[in-house]
């Protein structure tokens, strides 16, 4: 089922929050940016995320992006029509 367009930001930070500690989280709801995109007809939004999180080390770019998509597992099914991530370690992040 469909979140309220006003719930799903926070929804998003509590499952990564959960899942991988970020040390810090920004998320972006972009969906205003495709207003009349075929994509965004369904009603699930566009969203643009930047993790910092220990869970990252020693995984390369495609296993990160896996951990997010695992993180929010069901939301990208109901409420994620398009995710930009960016995650970095600690490290990479300075």
């Amino acid at each position: 089922m469909t979140l309220p367009r006003e719930q799903r930001v926070a929804a998003i930070r509590a499952a990564i929050e959960s899942a991988l500690a970020p040390l810090s989280l920004e998320i972006e709801d972009e969906s205003h940016r495709h207003a009349g995109h075929a994509g965004a007809a369904d009603g699930r939004g566009h969203f643009r995320v930047d993790v910092v999180s220990d869970a990252f080390s020693g995984l390369g770019p495609i296993a990160r992006h896996r951990a997010i998509y695992a993180a929010l597992g069901e939301l990208m099914l109901t409420d994620i029509h398009a995710l930009s991530i960016r995650a970095r370690t600690p490290s990479e992040a300075r």
